[in-house]
């Protein structure tokens, strides 16, 4: 798609949001020269390439014509500004706990955008011997990953067993009834990925 307007005299400054890293590498995936992105995009090459360094803040028409030209979903460029701190440190005295009978869950990071398919929850799972899940009994939506730190377990998936120990990890689509039993004799630890989360939510 071609546009019309120029924007080879906008005015060189700092550039608050770093949208030059992003540019350039969804151009370089798809194997795009500078040249070429300019042209269609009706902008300079100078231009494209200043922004691409974060050298210049592009105008809101360029950078859109930019994100057409790329085929770039405009939150994707945005995503890391809409938070003040993207990075988020939990100590481990700080962590969110919830219990189920004896088994504790102890939160790793807090689900962002908890309503999003994208979202996630992590926490570390502490099943004593002899003990087991109950919530994925029935199945429910998305999917899990675990990985074992210490002990041993058996998860029931479907109709059949799978041995779990320490260094072991394991990946399933959570629809189908599941559940995490401690067969050993000692406390069983995990870390254990949610998407989307059911638990810290």
């Amino acid at each position: 798609m071609m546009y019309s307007y120029e924007r080879t005299d906008e005015p060189v400054r700092r550039v608050p949001y770093h949208f030059g890293e992003k540019l350039r590498m969804v151009r370089e995936h798809k194997g795009l020269t500078l040249k070429a992105v300019a042209g269609a995009a009706g902008v300079s090459e100078s231009l494209v390439s200043q922004i691409e360094r974060n050298r210049v803040s592009p105008a809101i028409d360029t950078l859109l014509a930019l994100a057409d030209v790329l085929d770039i979903n405009l939150e994707f460029l945005f995503e890391e500004y809409r938070r003040k701190h993207p990075v988020h440190i939990t100590h481990e005295q700080e962590r969110r706990t919830m219990a189920e009978d004896d088994i504790r869950y102890e939160e790793l990071a807090k689900p962002v955008n908890a309503h999003k398919g994208n979202s996630f929850e992590a926490y570390v799972i502490k099943i004593p011997a002899g003990a087991h899940t109950h919530r994925g009994s029935y199945g429910h939506i998305g999917h899990e990953l675990g990985i074992v730190t210490h002990g041993s377990a058996v998860l029931h998936y479907e109709k059949k067993d799978y041995a779990l120990t320490t260094g072991d990890s394991v990946a399933f689509p959570a629809g189908t009834p599941h559940m995490l039993e401690n067969t050993g004799a000692e406390l069983f630890e995990a870390i254990w990925i949610v998407t989307p989360p059911q638990r810290f939510v």
